[in-house]
């Protein structure tokens, strides 16, 4: 379908549009227009990733000097589909347009997942691949083995070992490029074996060159990766963040760190590590260290010490300011042995404090006082911390930085706390509550203010869209993620069936009422009726049902004690059980047998824990999923430290109610649970919330307004028996033949309607293909 939105010629692959689609593209043209960011809820299952790329790159063509498009995703599986829908689109186009419209497009993920050296791809561990790739690949590796080839007395085979893909790829230079198209990872890996080329470093290469990039979060949001990856970026670029109803939990973990008793004695062995490395320096090439002292005498940038450019830069600083970059470290820590013993005091300061036995909360402001008062640290020597270690490992030629991953931590710990005084709180807590006579003390770093990470995004990038299923309350995200949106919007499923029924039971048929609230979570009347539910809805629904529990050891509890009063028996005389659990090899397989249970018609039920993998990533699309049970009402551990600290810190910020926000992150969980059962209009599912407080309009308010909006009065306030007689009637509705044709023009659009829509807005027929060259032909 080829149609006119506003002026603008989108193209998009698919003969129906649905009407939610239609208004989610006007709202992403509106703030692209405005060059503004924008917030989005759209319901799942409508086609929210093929609404934003037709999109986004209809207007790349239209408009050349729109950047490129910046899609993240929570994992590679959401890239791979995301990649899929893109191809699939370009296809069209180019059916339609020609070559003009040809793109270059691809994913980029880490080297674990890139790699195609053999004995590199076989590390295993993403940290291992990283440090294997690097002794192959770094600078002075690879000068090394020039110099042993140069040298005539040597045996070649005791030159070291370099990686022939990355060597292959950089005599190539300016010509290693790829051909236009859209590239998975397992295509940049085909490529890269068929040119033998390193896909790795080709991919990086090829961000500048590319129309599309679909890489993880993690690549603008963690300044540690952001400023190797995401740093040459040009402002005109689009980014989306896609299922973004948990960013700023992404933000808060990218600026936090939790350091250990292991942590500290990995450090100190690095410390002794680096001295023996020094003083070999010393004796055989001591040029180096002087050449390293007189670089940070005249500044870390001005010298190029810390060229982010580099394919060989081992780590990147933990803190966005570019402050640190225009200042000259301090003189306490240029020299190499100096930074070393100022390392070791550090790390002795922590020990000491780690030895504590009480629990101490205090602020960054607080610490470098102790600090000073305690070990004569001065604060501002911190914050060089990390890059001072990026340049002495660089200088020792050290490529296991794997093996040196203790101080490192140690160093991002010192920089994010030297830098910042407010929005952080550093909480030592000598062991875990759970086991109290068990010493296990850990030294948390956390920051409180999701903005400070994505901060840098909003600023650098003109158009910046959050976007997911479950983005309810959507005003709450421009507070959290300190961000002015043009367009905030959270759209409605049109439906001509009602093909999602959801239902809040807050009672059981003995009329008990039924919540995990912690007073009432161990009352053997609550654990049965909420297994009487799990029975009765098996009789009725068939194929797949999924349950989701509030925590992993509820789960466990429920489960013993449905075992004992024999509810499980009677749940698998109609269907199988299969669980999640913490092992993810285990949950997968269970996932597996869980389908082939349902396509063989035998049915099944998937007990699982909301926060998990299952809740956030898989989806129970068709007979997989035909109703999903909330048992309770997620909410976080409130116990937690942590928890308690960002909660004050927003009350006091951005007075948000500790209640509200909890609520709020406890509802937005419950959503995206439920929200797995349905994936487009053809399907239908239930929606149990089983858990009295879903009854009040506090709770039930902050659900996304697609659900809302088919939870009618009836649907309240049920007792087991009366949501079994609405799941009977719902699942005998669904059962009748589904009618696309009395869609059309309600809950679907073709391209006549979608042309009415046009005209009326005052706009004609599209204009196929791109826009003729500024100046015109003659």
């Amino acid at each position: 379908m080829i149609f006119n939105l506003e002026g603008l010629t989108v193209y998009f692959p698919y003969e129906y549009l649905y009407p939610e689609q239609y208004r989610y593209m006007l709202e992403l043209k509106r703030a692209l227009d405005a060059k503004g960011h924008g917030c989005l809820e759209m319901p799942t299952g409508t086609g929210k990733t093929i609404t934003c790329l037709s999109l986004i790159t209809s207007y790349q063509l239209q408009n050349p000097e729109c950047g490129k498009l910046i899609y993240c995703t929570r994992t590679v599986p959401e890239m791979e589909k995301v990649l899929a829908e893109l191809r699939n689109l370009q296809a069209y186009r180019e059916k339609h347009v020609g070559k003009a419209s040809q793109i270059m497009a691809l994913g980029l993920s880490s080297r674990k997942n890139m790699c195609i050296h053999p004995k590199v791809a076989d590390e295993g561990s993403r940290e291992s691949v990283d440090a294997r790739c690097r002794r192959l690949t770094a600078s002075w590796v690879r000068d090394k083995h020039m110099a042993a080839l140069a040298n005539e007395e040597e045996a070649p085979e005791n030159a070291p070992e370099l990686c022939e893909f990355f060597e292959d790829y950089e005599k190539e230079g300016p010509n290693a490029i790829l051909p236009p198209g859209v590239y998975t990872l397992a295509d940049l890996r085909d490529f890269g074996r068929k040119k033998g080329w390193c896909p790795y470093f080709l991919a990086r290469h090829m961000i500048t060159y590319a129309n599309v990039v679909v890489y993880n979060y993690q690549y603008l949001l963690d300044p540690k990766v952001a400023n190797m990856v995401s740093r040459e970026l040009e402002r005109e670029c689009v980014v989306v963040f896609d299922e973004a109803h948990n960013i700023d939990n992404v933000c808060i973990e990218a600026l936090s760190v939790n350091l250990r008793q292991q942590t500290l004695d990995g450090a100190s062995r690095n410390i002794a590590q680096l001295t023996q490395r020094i003083e070999h320096v010393k004796a055989h090439d001591e040029r180096r260290l002087r050449e390293e002292y007189t670089r940070l005498v005249n500044g870390l940038a001005q010298q190029g010490v810390l060229d982010r450019a580099r394919s060989d830069q081992l780590i990147a600083n933990p803190v966005i300011s570019e402050d640190i970059l225009r200042e000259a470290v301090p003189g306490n820590i240029r020299r190499a042995e100096h930074f070393i013993a100022f390392l070791r005091r550090f790390v002795e300061y922590l020990k000491q404090r780690m030895r504590g036995g009480s629990v101490e909360q205090e602020t960054p402001i607080a610490f470098l006082a102790h600090l000073q008062q305690t070990a004569a640290i001065d604060g501002k020597t911190l914050k060089f911390c990390y890059d001072r270690i990026t340049s002495l490992l660089k200088t020792l030629e050290v490529v296991d930085t794997d093996d040196f991953s203790a101080i490192s931590l140690i160093c991002d710990f010192a920089t994010l706390v030297g830098t910042y005084e407010k929005g952080f709180a550093l909480i030592l807590e000598p062991y875990d509550e759970r086991y109290p006579n068990i010493p296990d003390p850990v030294f948390q770093l956390t920051c409180l203010d999701a903005s400070y990470a994505i901060a840098p995004v909003f600023d650098k990038f003109n158009s910046v869209f959050i976007t997911s299923g479950t983005l309810s309350p959507i005003n709450l995200y421009p507070q959290l993620l300190g961000f002015k949106p043009v367009c905030s919007a959270a759209l409605d499923m049109t439906l001509t069936r009602e093909c999602l029924c959801p239902m809040v039971i807050t009672r059981g048929a003995d009329q008990q009422m039924v919540s995990t609230k912690f007073d009432m979570r161990d009352d053997p009347g609550v654990i049965q009726n909420y297994g009487r539910v799990l029975i009765d809805l098996c009789s009725c629904v068939p194929d797949g049902i999924v349950a989701f529990f509030v925590s992993y050891s509820y789960m466990e509890q429920i489960v013993s004690k449905w075992h004992e009063t024999g509810v499980l028996q009677q749940v698998m005389r109609r269907k199988l059980v299969f669980l999640e659990t913490q092992d993810v090899v285990e949950t997968s397989l269970a996932l597996d047998n869980y389908r082939r249970a349902c396509n063989c018609g035998r049915g099944a039920v998937f007990l699982s824990v909301a926060r998990g993998k299952i809740a956030e990533g898989i989806d129970f699309d068709r007979h997989y999923g035909r109703a999903v049970i909330m048992y309770g009402v997620p909410y976080q551990y409130t116990l937690s430290r942590i928890l308690r600290a960002r909660l004050e810190y927003l009350r006091e910020t951005f007075q948000i109610k500790e209640a509200d926000f909890l609520s709020f992150d406890a509802v937005r969980q419950a959503a995206q649970c439920v929200g797995r059962v349905i994936r487009s209009k053809a399907d239908y599912g239930l929606m149990v919330f089983c858990d009295k407080r879903y009854n009040s309009h506090d709770k039930r308010g902050k659900l996304p307004k697609w659900i809302t909006s088919h939870l009618h009065e009836q649907q309240l306030n049920l007792s087991t028996d009366m949501a079994v007689a609405i799941a009977r009637q719902f699942m005998r509705d669904m059962a009748q033949p589904y009618d696309r044709a009395g869609q059309m023009g309600k809950s679907l659009l073709d391209q006549n309607s979608v042309n009415a829509m046009a005209a009326a807005a005052g706009f004609g027929p599209p204009t196929i293909g791109p826009p003729p060259p500024p100046g015109g032909g003659g």
